[in-house]
């Protein structure tokens, strides 16, 4: 099953500039290992020592929070859109 990944600026340098890669896997989790196989360095910037994703990036999976559904568990289908989101915090009201 291949899905799209949408790769956010910061990242693009592990994609060769591609802004969108296709990645198999079911779930998220597999998604991130195949992007790895492919893009190698990218998993350490996606995931913390114990394989979760990093708390100041968002992961939607056709524009569905993951963390609402089930984590790196949230199922992926053939054609899906995973779309990686770094978290933007800071500045003044």
């Amino acid at each position: 099953m291949a899905a799209t990944v949408r790769v956010p600026t910061p990242l693009r340098s592990f994609t060769g500039g591609a802004e969108e890669v296709k990645v198999e896997g079911s779930n998220v989790q597999e998604i991130v290992d195949n992007l790895e196989a492919n893009h190698n360095g990218i998993k350490d910037r996606l995931c913390d020592e114990t394989g979760k994703i990093r708390r100041f990036l968002n992961v939607y999976v056709n524009d569905e929070d993951i963390r609402f559904l089930e984590n790196e568990k949230t199922a992926v289908n053939d054609g899906d859109t995973v779309s990686i989101v770094p978290a933007i915090a800071g500045g003044k009201a």
